[in-house]
């Protein structure tokens, strides 16, 4: 009869793998799963959900952490227990755990939600974040997104980036997007995540979705892969790596639709980041097939509401344009810029942060400083608000120093 994962086995060492490979009890299981539905029950807008030893189990509202009511405080072996609760049987993920020090997962808790699971070590114990996924596939107006993204669906071929910092909403717009062509398009769509986040159901279109390490090695096998697969649309979860970047230009190229994500803060950045994975000999050439190949990047934050109800999206778009295109292809120069062509690209679809940052101070939906705090230039939307809260004050003037005083003739003659 073999054993439950004991709480050290987490951490245990190679040598003990076929032992820490053992499922968790049904009784621990369920234990497990009643936190999980009681941090849950604390507020339909919780985020995510944090275990670590020395605290009670704690939920994110809004971008701050909540300790949950009536749960007492952590031990390292109550993460470690939990840990194994959530990984179960995936060999894969145990393994990675004690290799790295991090893995990477899914987990339902049935009828009720799914998770994205990061179990990762720290101080040699385990600390556990799980990030909600909603059941249901968010769509447009759920999300208020602009919209001008729902041109994405028309398109035939190409890159759309959806970017942004964690915890931005990436993975809910581009699973809108997804829907939306699922709904509209009577297509193959294959995704490739790491791991799978919303599910999606066959409706017009035919949809397959891969979960990195249990369907597939790596992202760059998986979408070499796809294109023989004949599919119009390709998501992948992130362009991490030179081979990723190279073979998703290879697929937009070849006629495919790309949807893809990034960690970056905005479009310029974006460029930024893709270009520079390149030595700089091959720099120009992925310039050149970025400019021709890139159709949307969509960059995210989440800005606190001024009245605690929640956080507002704020969206910038950069589209391809022949002026976007040539900034791309031969790069940022003064007066010359992707955000100068996407302060005045609205009639081409393109907004850009501080912009919509000011249109929501004005509407009231965020207070001055928090819109100041998330913004791309505060000075210039300080000054572009200077009607709701006047000029910045006025630097005070330097203390003058007394001049030394001048001899006096009784001195000069003496």
């Amino acid at each position: 009869m073999r054993r439950r994962v004991l709480p050290e086995d987490i951490i245990a060492s190679p040598a003990h793998a076929p032992e820490a490979a053992a499922p968790s009890s049904a009784a621990s299981v369920a234990a497990t799963n009643n936190v999980l539905a009681a941090m849950l029950r604390v507020s339909d807008k919780v985020s995510d959900l944090i275990f670590s030893p020395g605290r009670p189990p704690q939920v994110e509202l809004n971008g701050q952490l909540t300790p949950v009511p009536q749960l007492p405080a952590l031990s390292p072996d109550d993460t470690r227990r939990i840990a194994g609760d959530l990984i179960g049987n995936n060999k894969q993920a145990m393994t990675k755990l004690r290799e790295q020090g991090a893995c990477d997962l899914s987990y339902s808790l049935p009828g009720t939600a799914r998770f994205r699971v990061n179990i990762f070590i720290q101080r040699g114990t385990c600390a556990i974040v799980m990030r909600v996924i909603a059941n249901t596939i968010p769509d447009f107006a759920s999300l208020n997104l602009p919209a001008q993204l729902a041109e994405i669906v028309n398109l035939k071929n190409g890159i759309v980036l959806i970017t942004g910092p964690t915890g931005s909403g990436k993975s809910s717009t581009m699973a809108a997007i997804v829907g939306r062509v699922n709904q509209e398009r009577a297509y193959h769509i294959i995704t490739i995540e790491d791991p799978i986040e919303f599910l999606h159901t066959h409706q017009r279109s035919t949809i397959h979705q891969r979960e990195l390490h249990s369907d597939t090695p790596s992202f760059a096998l998986a979408l070499r892969a796809a294109l023989r697969q004949a599919p119009k649309v390709i998501l992948v979860g992130e362009m991490r790596d030179r081979e990723t970047i190279e073979i998703a230009l290879e697929a937009a190229e070849t006629g495919h639709l790309v949807l893809s994500t990034l960690h970056t803060i905005d479009a310029s950045k974006t460029v930024e980041r893709i270009i520079g994975v390149f030595p700089q000999s091959e720099q120009q050439g992925i310039r050149n097939r970025l400019a021709r190949s890139f159709r949307y990047i969509v960059s995210q934050r989440l800005l606190p509401r001024k009245d605690g109800s929640g956080r507002v999206a704020i969206i910038e778009i950069l589209t391809s344009t022949l002026r976007t295109r040539e900034y791309v292809e031969r790069g940022e120069h003064d007066g010359k810029t992707l955000l100068d062509a996407m302060r005045t690209g609205s009639e081409d679809g393109m907004q850009y942060f501080d912009g919509e940052i000011e249109k929501v101070i004005r509407a009231g939906v965020i207070d001055l400083e928090s819109g100041l705090s998330y913004a791309t230039n505060p000075g210039n939307l300080r000054l572009e608000l200077s009607d709701l809260v006047g000029p910045p004050p006025e630097p005070e003037p330097e203390p003058q120093k007394p001049e030394p005083a001048g001899e006096t003739e009784l001195e000069i003659e003496r």
